[in-house]
C-alpha cells in the first residue's frame, strides 16, 4: 500500500507541520507500507522528496537538488500524484491513501480535503465541512453550543466591522464579559495558539485584536477561564473512542505558540487527581462534539476544568500535532496503542470513511 505523507504548506504552522510529519514518517511500517513524502513549500510549491527526516525537521529538504514537483490532479481516474522530471514530463504514480500532516490554513481548514476528495483519494482526518467547521472558532461555537456544552462567554469581531466602526467593536468586546478583564483575543482560524493574546487592560485590547487581524478576518474575544488544561484524543469515524484525559502544564502565562513550542518547561500528563466521575463526563463531552462536528478518524478536544468542577469546552483541532511533545500520540501511547498501531489504525479509518467505489 502506497502512503503519502504530506507536510508543510502556506501556513503559519509550516515548522510544526514539518515536526509532527517527522514522527508519523517514523511511525510508519516501512515493511508493510511504500511511503511517498511529499513537501509543500511556504510558496505553495510541491515536491517529492527523498529527505531523510532530519532535513524535514530542519527544512533543509528543499534543497535536495533529487526532488521532483509533483501535483495532485483533480481526476478521479488518474487516482495518485503526476511526477515531473526534468524535461516536465508527468509520469503517474499510484497513491492508496494520503495522511495530511498539515496544520492551519490550507491544510485542516477543508481546502486539501475538498482535493482529496475531488481526486477520489482516501484520506486521514475529517472531511471538508467538518474540517471547516472545526477550523473557524466561531462556527465550532455555534454548533457546540446547539448541543448545551458549557463554553466561556465571547463575541466575534469581523475585520470590515471593525473597519467601519473601531469603537463600536471594542466596546462590544469589552462587553463580553460585562466589562470584566481578562480576555482573551485570537484568531477564528488559526491553530497552535498563534496571534493569540491576554488582555489585561483596556488599553490593550485594540492592538491585540489588531494583532489577531493579522492572521484572520474574523477574531474571537473570550472570556478567560480559570482552570486546568485538559485534553482528550479521538479515534474512530462513526462510533469514537476517547483516550484517557490529559494535562497540560503551560510554562507560560498560557499556552500560547511559544509555550507549546519553544518552552522546554511546558509539560503534559496524564490526568490522575480529578474525581472519576469528572474524568468521565469530560470524555463523554469529548465524545459529543466529535460527533456533533461530524468528525472523522481523529481529533484532539480541549477543556478547562475549573476549581468549582465546572467542564468548559475550549477548542477542538481537527489534525493535532504529532510532534515529540504533542499530546495526542501520547494519550493513546498511555492506553498501550503505541504509533505504528495507531498509524496503522487511522489508514483503516480512512480507507473506510473514504471509499469512492469498488476498486478502493
Amino acid at each position: 500500500m502506497n502512503i503519502a505523507v504530506i507536510f508543510g504548506g502556506k501556513s503559519d504552522e509550516h515548522e510544526v507541520s514539518r515536526n509532527s510529519a517527522v514522527n508519523v514518517i517514523d511511525g510508519l511500517d516501512s515493511d508493510r507500507y511504500e511511503i511517498t513524502q511529499i513537501g509543500i513549500t511556504k510558496e505553495g510549491r510541491w515536491y517529492q522528496t527523498e529527505a531523510v527526516t532530519d532535513e524535514i525537521a530542519s527544512g533543509e529538504w528543499e534543497n535536495r537538488a533529487d526532488n521532483k514537483q509533483v501535483c495532485l490532479p483533480a481526476d478521479p481516474t488518474i487516482h495518485g500524484i503526476l511526477v515531473f522530471d526534468d524535461e516536465e514530463r508527468a509520469a503517474v504514480k499510484h497513491i492508496d491513501c494520503i495522511i495530511p500532516v498539515m496544520h492551519g490554513d490550507n491544510g485542516e481548514d477543508g481546502t486539501i480535503q475538498g482535493l482529496f476528495e475531488l481526486a477520489e483519494i482516501p484520506y486521514v482526518g475529517p472531511g471538508v465541512k467538518a474540517s471547516a467547521n472545526c477550523m473557524d472558532k466561531s462556527f465550532t461555537k455555534i454548533i457546540v453550543g446547539e448541543i448545551g456544552i458549557d463554553q466561556a462567554r465571547h463575541c466575534v469581531i469581523k475585520r470590515k466591522d471593525f473597519a467601519d466602526d473601531r469603537e463600536g467593536e471594542i466596546m462590544n468586546a469589552l462587553s463580553t464579559n460585562d466589562g470584566k478583564l481578562p480576555l482573551f483575543v485570537k484568531p477564528s482560524s488559526a491553530g497552535s495558539s498563534v496571534g493569540a493574546s491576554k488582555v489585561e487592560k483596556k488599553s490593550e485590547l485594540e492592538t491585540a485584536i489588531e494583532n489577531a487581524f493579522k492572521y484572520d478576518d474574523k477574531v474571537l474575544v473570550e472570556e478567560m477561564i480559570v482552570g486546568r488544561e485538559m485534553e482528550v484524543a479521538m479515534l474512530g469515524n462513526h462510533n469514537p473512542k476517547a483516550s484517557y484525559v490529559g494535562e497540560i502544564l503551560s510554562a507560560g502565562e498560557f499556552y500560547d505558540y511559544d509555550a507549546k513550542y519553544n518552552n522546554p518547561e511546558s509539560k503534559t500528563r496524564v490526568v490522575d487527581d480529578i474525581p472519576v466521575g469528572k474524568q468521565k463526563e469530560i470524555r463523554s463531552k469529548a465524545v459529543e462534539i466529535f460527533k456533533a462536528l461530524d468528525c472523522r478518524g481523529l481529533s484532539r478536544v480541549d477543556f478547562f476544568y475549573t476549581e468549582e468542577g465546572r467542564v468548559v469546552f475550549n477548542e477542538i483541532n481537527t489534525l493535532p500535532g504529532f510532534t515529540n511533545i504533542s499530546m495526542y500520540p501520547q494519550l493513546w501511547e498511555a492506553m498501550g496503542i503505541d504509533r505504528p498501531t495507531l498509524l496503522d489504525s487511522l489508514i483503516k479509518l480512512a480507507m473506510e470513511e473514504h471509499s469512492y467505489g469498488e476498486n478502493y
